[in-house]
């Protein structure tokens, strides 16, 4: 099971980015995949995750989860033929700088409150995302 991330870069404020997090060795079904970061000298927190189900239209699984300070501004995404969850960034802001994760997780299926990193995840290698003002 491995997982790879990718699509960080430098941007301005308000600048927009795309991250993938392409899987191998197994399919993306019947789970859970989130998105998280990890700014300098800050934990790693959850910033959107979403369910999986190849078997089952995306619109009859809960809606996908987003952390506060990221909603309306970050989509999160899959492509079951390319094996691919993305996660679409617009109006980017200094704040968003972090080292990006993905890792399967579970998922709220509410609105609200936070999600703690995985422990034991299968963690991709991060991607770098880096906002100036």
């Amino acid at each position: 099971l491995q997982l790879q991330a990718s699509g960080g870069g430098s941007v301005q404020t308000g600048g927009s980015l795309q991250l993938s997090c392409s899987a191998s060795g197994f399919t993306l079904t019947a789970m859970a995949l989130g998105w998280f970061r990890q700014a300098p000298g800050k934990q790693r927190e959850g910033v959107s995750c979403m369910w999986i189900h190849r078997d089952m239209p995306q619109e009859t699984l809960p809606t996908p989860w987003y952390m506060d300070s990221v909603k309306g501004r970050f989509t999160i995404s899959s492509d079951n033929a390319k094996n691919t969850v993305y996660l679409s960034m617009e109006n980017l802001k200094p704040e968003d700088t972090a080292v990006y994760y993905c890792a399967p997780t579970g998922c709220p299926t509410t609105p609200g409150g936070t999600l703690p990193p995985p422990s034991n995840a299968d963690w991709s290698q991060g991607t770098l995302v880096t906002v100036s003002s």
